[in-house]
């Protein structure tokens, strides 16, 4: 069981907002340089990141399938040519959306089957779907953090222990 559901999608925030601020500091050409990695570019790894989260808050909001699997290349398509600061406010509406979906579920342990197409039927829980969001973005994080130090730029710290720490601090 997830302990503490909200405040583990408020870390994946928090991280996710962290690297745009560090990302701003940054030469703007930076987010859309060619580099040889998981993406060819720190905008492309955002934009699956926003792709999947779009994914997921549907499955999470009970969506069925044939409603999801039309909508992927719209997201990834939203999400194609942004800038640094277009790219964060795509981020600050999904998550404004997502933390609203968490505010009206009241069982975020509740049992939930998802089917794909590919994998078949997984019986799971609707923490377990988001602790797997959160895990994602962590990883693509790890992902463009990699991309920048390819860049010569260092990353920034987005550790789940660096927000406890903030928020034990009541820093910002």
């Amino acid at each position: 069981m997830l302990q503490h559901p909200h405040q583990l999608y408020e870390y994946h925030v928090w991280a996710n907002d962290r690297l745009f601020t560090h990302l701003e500091q940054l030469p703007e050409e930076v987010f859309h340089a060619k580099v040889t990695s998981v993406f060819p570019s720190v905008s492309q790894t955002f934009g699956h990141m926003y792709m999947y989260e779009q994914l997921y808050m549907s499955v999470l909001a009970e969506v069925p399938n044939e409603n999801i699997f039309p909508r992927i290349p719209d997201w990834t398509e939203e999400a194609q040519g942004k800038t640094v600061d277009e790219m964060r406010w795509l981020f600050a509406s999904a998550a404004e959306q997502f933390s609203d979906l968490l505010r009206r579920t009241p069982d975020l342990d509740k049992a939930m089957t998802i089917e794909h197409p590919r994998y078949g039927s997984l019986d799971t829980h609707f923490s377990e779907i988001l602790r797997h969001v959160v895990n994602h973005g962590t990883y693509h994080r790890g992902n463009v953090t990699a991309m920048l130090r390819q860049q010569g730029h260092t990353g920034v710290p987005t550790d789940y222990m660096f927000y406890l720490v903030e928020q034990r601090d009541g820093q910002p």
